[in-house]
């Protein structure tokens, strides 16, 4: 089967979506599914290349909206390419109003990644759109039920939603080397709290440096972004000194190690954009015990309260206070969350991710 997977950036360009895209393409290739990737350039010019074994056209993009490319040469390659099965990424509405008016696959299936929910005055133009395109999709993935059942577009079309979540590779997070763990917490001390993730709006960082003031622990925070500057102002304009270490982009090769040597995992996110918290899987296969919180997204189905960590309401650093202090002081308790996340995190395996995504492709084709 041809399949041909669409969102507007591929790597290198570093992102959740993005970095899915890639697991996945990867993924299916090494199951004997011909892929392709049809994405938008950084640079005016069209480049059609192949990176890691996966064939990908990047079409020119001379120019950006609100983060959306518009991109003249990527609806040429809509209309000309024919996939057996056309997979897009959700949210792109350039790619999206491709695949209405100029699709040519015989099967569409669309990953509903997030609801829009910051550019408000532009899905107030795009709605009327995106009730088509959902009409139009075969079959929708949802990355986990609570998605399904809170978001006001996809409940509507539940009948054809097929709940897959976003999958990671385990292996990097089984071993560790154990002199990097004890120099990470002779460097900054114990107990610690991690954060990771793009510094971007809807990850509350600003809920958990106010709660900071009230735990007695260190918090480092893996990762850049939009954020970065005006977090870096707030934590000193709080006063919390060398409680938040911010430790820039770690690199793959090197987070597991800061996985292991923290004490517990944090999410503090705080709007609906946090879909679905890939990195709570990542510290639970570390068998860290995770904070995160309730926003009806896949971050309480990932995270399951009191089984692998604890779920607080969200912009709220009192509950961020009450739940650290209360897993800081139960060793006990830690124990049993490490070991129920260890078990849990099993089932977000890229393995199966791309054996549910291979069934369900055979299962369309069939129809």
């Amino acid at each position: 089967m041809k399949v041909l997977q669409v969102y507007k950036d591929y790597h290198p360009v570093l992102g959740g979506i993005e970095n899915h895209v890639k697991m996945l393409a990867k993924g299916l290739i090494q199951q004997g599914v011909d892929v392709q990737v049809l994405a938008t350039n950084t640079r005016p010019r069209t480049a059609i290349e192949e990176i890691e074994g996966v064939p990908v056209i990047k079409a020119g993009c001379p120019l950006r909206i609100s983060g959306a490319p518009i991109s003249p040469g990527f609806y040429v390659w809509m209309r000309r390419l024919k996939p057996d099965i056309a997979h897009l990424h959700f949210p792109n509405p350039p790619g999206e109003l491709g695949q209405l008016f100029l699709g040519q696959s015989h099967k569409f299936v669309l990953t509903y990644h997030s609801d829009v929910v910051r550019q408000k005055y532009l899905l107030r133009l795009y709605t009327p759109f995106l009730w088509k395109v959902l009409a139009k999709a075969d079959r929708i993935i949802a990355t986990s039920p609570n998605y399904i059942r809170s978001s006001p577009y996809l409940s509507r079309f539940a009948d054809k939603c097929t709940v897959i979540p976003l999958g990671i590779d385990l292996k990097p997070f089984d071993t560790v080397d154990d002199d990097r763990v004890q120099t990470i917490r002779q460097r900054y001390g114990s107990p610690l709290l991690l954060f990771v993730g793009k510094l971007r709006y809807y990850k509350g960082l600003e809920y958990l440096f106010e709660a900071l003031r009230h735990i007695q622990a260190r918090l480092l925070v893996a990762g850049t972004g939009p954020m970065e500057d005006e977090w870096r102002a707030l934590a000193q304009e709080l006063g919390l000194g060398d409680k938040a270490a911010f430790l820039g982009q770690v690199s793959d090769s090197d987070l597991p190690a800061y996985y292991h040597a923290c004490d517990l995992f944090v999410l503090p996110a705080s709007h609906r954009s946090e879909a679905f918290g890939v990195v709570q899987v990542e510290a639970m296969a570390c068998g860290r015990p995770v904070i995160c919180t309730e926003l009806g997204t896949g971050t309480s189905w990932v995270n399951i309260h009191d089984e692998t960590g604890l779920v607080v309401p969200p912009r709220d650093p009192g509950a961020l206070v009450e739940a650290i202090n209360q897993l800081l002081a139960d060793e006990s308790l830690r124990r049993r969350l490490r070991e129920r996340g260890r078990e849990r995190a099993q089932w977000f395996s890229k393995e199966v991710m791309v054996e549910r995504t291979v069934e369900l492709y055979e299962e369309l084709l069939a129809d």
